[in-house]
């Protein structure tokens, strides 16, 4: 590129002077020669992107941290003269993303295909796009670019731990009496019927009772005696800490297939939390039971507890996009929605906090005959403030199941372990408190 560039400037300057000074014919053809080539470069420029376009293609617009996003990349030249080169740059907002390509001789009503694979080790949204066109003469003079905005996104979403088995709360009892209450959705408990009105899902008519009065009559339900779960997600600013990270480089081969390489979380509190959570929201609703969460980020969010299958898409979509930007408390997530949880509910608190303050959160949940459960992740293993051991022996104290992690630990076994150290260690907070007694 530079040495065209550096042709170009001698014929011009040295025609030019030559002109001046000597008025000689060979300086004459000298700068001709010059002006024909920068013309000649130009020409080709102009016309170098014409009839060429691109489209990307992803078989999901969904993944998860840690996976291997693959999409698809065409660049089609429908014009008839052939192409010298051109560039694909991949200007999306995702770290490190692949797809950006130099292709030499793209021939006339010809397509050009490749898959670029990309790392996934970030959550939230990402544009697959803009993607930018960029060619030229053959001797570097001029650059001319086309710009395809994104037409789609990636939204990536929390990395998910298996989990065998987690401390079943209380709450969570295989019978009971039926809550006198609505629900929106259908479980086993019909306490009545009623007229149809517009937006009645069809399978709640009644068809015997239709039949019989001669219109649509939909059956009533009632509350699952069952308890919910509800996650409490701490994302306030101040509570959360890192240490400095650098992402690991997958070896090519681990790439293949779209397999995915290994992955460790950041040593953050807030990834660590952020994937505590779904992985226990991914646990307890394959275990059927009606999940809740309660976070707050830029706004406060509560998604009500539902055991649909969309209802993990709902929450992990959540998480997807959470950030330490809060200034409530888990203390607050708890005073602003304990108030509205079902008695015997288990509320399942993911904090780093060091403040006493949560203690008083979970001596509120348990006056109000609620079931809390702390994962506690020990903020000083990340380079935090002291003081979650101290936090953590209160709460044992006071008989509440207590999960402590620290940076590094093996989710999947510490979580999954938890259980079975809970009911070996101590089974007496199981018992319910005294104000269900009297």
């Amino acid at each position: 590129m530079k040495a065209g560039r550096i042709l170009a400037a001698i014929l011009l300057a040295g025609g030019l002077v030559g002109v001046i000074v000597d008025a000689g014919e060979i300086y004459a053809r000298f700068l001709y020669l010059g002006i024909l080539f920068v013309v000649i470069s130009w020409v080709w420029t102009q016309i170098s992107l014409r009839g060429i376009s691109i489209k990307r293609r992803a078989r999901s617009l969904r993944a998860s941290v840690g996976d291997v996003f693959e999409e698809h990349f065409e660049l089609s030249n429908d014009s008839r003269v052939s192409k010298l080169w051109v560039e694909v740059s991949n200007e999306t907002n995702m770290p490190d993303a692949s797809g950006s390509r130099l292709l030499t001789m793209v021939g006339g009503n010809q397509k050009r295909t490749y898959i670029a694979r990309t790392w996934l080790f970030r959550r939230g949204g990402f544009k697959l796009g803009p993607t930018v066109l960029s060619s030229g003469d053959p001797f570097g003079l001029f650059r001319v670019e086309k710009a395809f905005p994104a037409d789609h996104s990636l939204v990536v979403l929390p990395m998910i731990y298996e989990i065998s088995s987690f401390v079943s709360p209380p709450g969570l009892l295989p019978g009971g009496q039926v809550i006198r209450r609505k629900a929106l959705d259908v479980t086993p408990h019909a306490s009545g019927v009623r007229e149809y009105v517009p937006g009645d899902p069809m399978k709640r008519i009644h068809w015997p009772t239709t039949a019989r009065r001669g219109q649509l009559i939909v059956k009533e339900f009632e509350q699952d005696p069952q308890a919910e779960v509800w996650l409490f997600l701490d994302a306030q600013h101040t509570v959360h800490a890192e240490k400095p990270y650098k992402i690991p480089e997958a070896s090519t081969e681990t790439w293949m297939f779209g397999r995915r390489p290994k992955f460790e979380l950041p040593p953050s509190t807030l990834e660590y939390a952020i994937s505590i959570t779904a992985s226990l929201a991914h646990y307890y609703l394959q275990q059927r039971r009606a999940v809740g969460l309660v976070t707050a980020s830029r706004q406060f969010r509560v998604i009500p507890a539902e055991r649909s299958d969309r209802q993990e898409g709902k929450i992990l979509e959540t998480l997807a996009f959470i950030e330490t930007e809060s200034d409530l408390s888990i203390a607050g997530l708890v005073a602003a929605q304990a108030g509205q949880l079902p008695q015997g509910s288990s509320a399942i608190l993911v904090t780093p906090t060091v403040h006493p303050e949560l203690l008083a959160a979970v001596d509120d949940l348990q006056r109000r005959n609620l079931r809390p459960v702390v994962v506690l992740l020990i903020a000083n293993s990340f380079g935090g403030p002291i003081g979650g051991e101290k936090l953590y022996n209160s709460l044992f104290e006071r008989n509440v199941p207590v999960c402590r992690l620290y940076c590094g630990a093996d989710l999947s076994l510490e979580l999954s372990g938890f259980s079975s150290a809970m009911t070996s260690q101590d089974t007496s907070w199981q018992r319910p408190p005294l104000s269900h007694l009297t």
